[in-house]
């Protein structure tokens, strides 16, 4: 019995020095989310989607030219709603919200609602609308691949 609870132990020893290094080794570090530069990214991949710039910053009183519908978009997936950006089917419930068949966005929640001298919640919900199935299919392929790490890439990739 001696024997048994000698290796037992041993084991045990060696799995708490190994286990830390081993999660530690296979953790990639994790990428802070900007959605100020991921907006401009899917705009450049996807020229045609609509830039919904117009309004006017409440300071400055100019229009907010870099407060666009896909920067929004993004701000209210991820922090409106704390959805993961690496789901498509996370995207397509937001899209689903801004189509009115899930959960619609609320004016008091809505980004840029306060810096904005006019909400864009209904403007946003209008230019989503219009916009193709093949359009809403490659804006949520164009935001999954914009926030999945390269790592996730290569290991997802098949040969």
């Amino acid at each position: 019995m001696t024997a048994w609870y000698s290796w037992f132990c041993g084991g045990a020893i060696a799995i708490l020095i190994v286990l830390p290094t081993l999660a530690q080794a296979q953790s990639a570090p994790a990428r802070p989310i900007q959605p100020d530069q991921v907006w401009q990214q899917i705009y450049q991949q996807l020229p045609d989607l609509p830039l919904e710039n117009q309004y006017i910053n409440l300071e400055t009183k100019k229009p907010a030219t870099d407060n666009t519908l896909v920067g929004r978009f993004i701000r209210y997936h991820l922090y409106s709603r704390g959805r993961s950006p690496l789901y498509r089917l996370d995207w397509k419930i937001s899209l689903a919200d801004y189509l009115g068949i899930n959960n619609p966005p609320q004016e008091a929640d809505y980004p840029s609602r306060s810096t904005l001298r006019q909400n864009p919640l209904e403007g946003d919900i209008q230019a989503i609308r219009k916009l193709t199935r093949k359009q809403r299919e490659a804006l949520v392929q164009a935001l999954v691949d914009a926030f999945t790490p390269p790592s996730r890439k290569a290991s997802t990739q098949q040969p």
